[in-house]
């Protein structure tokens, strides 16, 4: 989809310095759990622009979008203040990594990774199927959604940022919980990609997002 102007319908925080924006959906947008939208803004006469994935299960009459909110950052600050009725712009939606309702899904995610793992996560549990979840944070985001992916069933692993060794064991011991999804910064994305050579499974095989 061309760019297009929607209109912000609310920002919640679900984390640490990490907000939830719920974007409107213009017509003819459509996306699935893993994908992303290039959102773009006029801030005092700047034009700034973010790819951000999506972190919602579902594209309803809105979708969700999760921002680290970085306080010394020329854009994320200004979208946590937004209002709702606030409107911003979209392109998109882009991407080849996502998720299609099929299977057994394993998503791992570093830091900001957690929107689109919750979101895959959450679609595969509501078509019948399980969810493993490894997720590396100091400062998580979306505890709450992680907390009912446990109540409905999925394994959900939390580490710290200094327990690497502890998520290549975990990303080890899930090769054979379904197809593995991947998104974090580029440093995470190759920790979890020897993790998966180291447990004999092809790398290539994983669908990896890096954030760069």
């Amino acid at each position: 989809m061309d760019e297009t102007v929607v209109s912000v319908r609310g920002v919640r925080t679900v984390g640490p310095d990490t907000v939830a924006l719920d974007l409107e959906t213009p017509d003819g947008f459509d996306a699935l759990p893993g994908q992303f939208v290039l959102l773009r803004a006029t801030i005092e006469g700047e034009e700034l622009s973010r790819y951000y994935t999506l972190s919602s299960p579902t594209v309803g009459e809105t979708f969700e979008i999760t921002v680290g909110v970085d306080p010394e950052g020329d854009l994320t600050p200004w979208l946590a203040d937004l209002d709702a009725g606030a409107e911003v712009r979209i392109e998109g939606p882009f991407g080849n990594v996502h998720y299609d309702d099929e299977g057994d899904v394993v998503v791992v995610a570093g830091g900001p990774g957690i929107g689109p793992a919750v979101a895959i996560a959450e679609r595969a549990v509501e078509h019948g199927h399980e969810a493993t979840v490894v997720y590396q944070d100091d400062e998580p985001a979306h505890e709450d959604r992680l907390v009912e992916l446990e109540d409905a069933g999925s394994l959900v692993q939390v580490f710290d940022d200094d327990a690497d060794d502890e998520v290549a064991d975990a990303v080890g011991a899930a090769t054979d919980r379904g197809e593995v999804y991947v998104f974090g910064f580029q440093d995470f994305c190759e920790l979890v990609q020897d993790a998966l050579a180291d447990a004999g499974v092809d790398p290539d095989e994983a669908h990896v997002e890096s954030f760069g």
